[in-house]
């Protein structure tokens, strides 16, 4: 968390929070599929690269003996925080409204990724857990706060607890067809999560999948139920989100650009809060 004058209020304190977590080897926030690898180039290895260039390039014709440093990434777009588009969930969207192609990530409107940040914390609920439009207007009801258009609405869970670890993707809950409909009917078009899915674990639904499967009775309502909702009203979402627990559950505002990848189903985001100093 970092604190820095405002430029047009000299006397107003504004704090900045960091709602990402990093790209990084090891980090075991991802699965393989979508696990990143960074491959760094040292400043010694700068010198040949810079010599495409400047042929015949020497270290001591440089101002400190060095080259540049660079990185090569193998990433996919859902690696580490970052916002998935309408275009991830299915290729149309906005069923209820008039059917349209949906949208990919370099299509999301700009305004759409600033905004007041809404918090609704249910880190205490058990993994797994799938929320509900009544869960959610109790949860604003407790906050004393009713949804306004444009906000941007995020979900607190527990899964935070096992960054770093393996069993992250194992931990949090979900939002629902009909919870995610119902914030998205309110004319909120962004939404967030600090677990590695808006979906419940898979490794939790794909119990209850089975267990219908010998029930012969297969619940397909179960599978990314809630991503699905795109298809009726088309959104942006964001997941992997962290820090969710040091910004108030409302009075923050969050900035949340995605990398402009065109035609692509998600983009990297730095997620961003701001909030005034006390």
């Amino acid at each position: 968390m970092k604190t820095i004058r405002g430029e047009n209020a000299p006397n107003n304190l504004m704090k900045f929070i960091d709602l990402s977590i990093p790209i990084a080897n090891g980090f075991q926030c991802d699965p393989p599929l979508t696990e990143p690898h960074v491959v760094y180039h040292t400043h010694d290895q700068g010198v040949e690269e810079m010599s495409f260039a400047f042929p015949h390039l020497k270290p001591e014709y440089l101002p400190s003996g060095t080259g540049w440093a660079t990185e090569t990434l193998t990433v996919n777009t859902h690696s580490g925080t970052h916002m998935d588009a309408p275009w991830h969930f299915a290729p149309v969207m906005d069923r209820e409204i008039g059917e349209t192609r949906a949208w990919t990530i370099d299509e999301v409107p700009l305004e759409w990724c600033v905004g007041p940040l809404v918090v609704l914390d249910f880190a205490d609920l058990e993994d797994g857990y799938v929320m509900q439009p009544a869960d959610i207007d109790a949860k604003l009801q407790e906050l004393g706060h009713a949804i306004q258009p444009g906000e941007i609405v995020c979900v607190h869970t527990s899964a935070p607890q096992y960054f770093g670890t393996a069993d992250y993707v194992n931990h949090g809950i979900g939002v629902g067809k009909e919870g995610t409909l119902h914030i998205l009917r309110q004319g909120i078009h962004v939404v967030g999560t600090d677990a590695w899915s808006w979906d419940a674990p898979f490794a939790i639904t794909a119990v209850k999948w089975k267990e219908s499967l010998k029930a012969k009775q297969p619940a397909t309502q179960l599978i990314w139920e809630g991503h699905y909702a795109g298809i009726e009203r088309g959104y942006f979402q964001l997941e992997k989100l962290a820090n969710l627990d040091q910004v108030p559950a409302v009075g923050a505002t969050m900035y949340c650009f995605p990398v402009k990848i065109a035609g692509a189903s998600a983009g990297w985001v730095r997620a961003v809060a701001t909030m005034p100093e006390v």
